[in-house]
């Protein structure tokens, strides 16, 4: 019961966090927790650059999806 609350939560965030570390995972073949540790360990490491590269990410995902995206008719725009 709390597993299933933990993970309906987890989920919501992740749609909302752009989708860029889910991407990724999915892209490679690695868990979503694993590429935002990297992540946060990058971003402590370096001084932050990684948050930038991952907005600039996050933006060209944006932009992909809102281009390439399937509109069910003429009127959908």
């Amino acid at each position: 019961m709390f597993q299933s609350i933990i993970n309906k939560i987890v989920a919501y965030f992740e749609k909302q966090a752009f989708g860029v570390c889910a991407w990724w995972g999915d892209k490679l073949k690695i868990s979503t927790q694993s590429i935002r540790l990297i992540f946060i360990y990058l971003s402590f490491f370096t001084f932050g650059s990684p948050v930038i590269v991952y907005f600039i990410m996050a933006a060209v995902l944006e932009l992909k999806k809102s281009l390439f995206e399937k509109r069910t008719s003429v009127w959908d725009l």
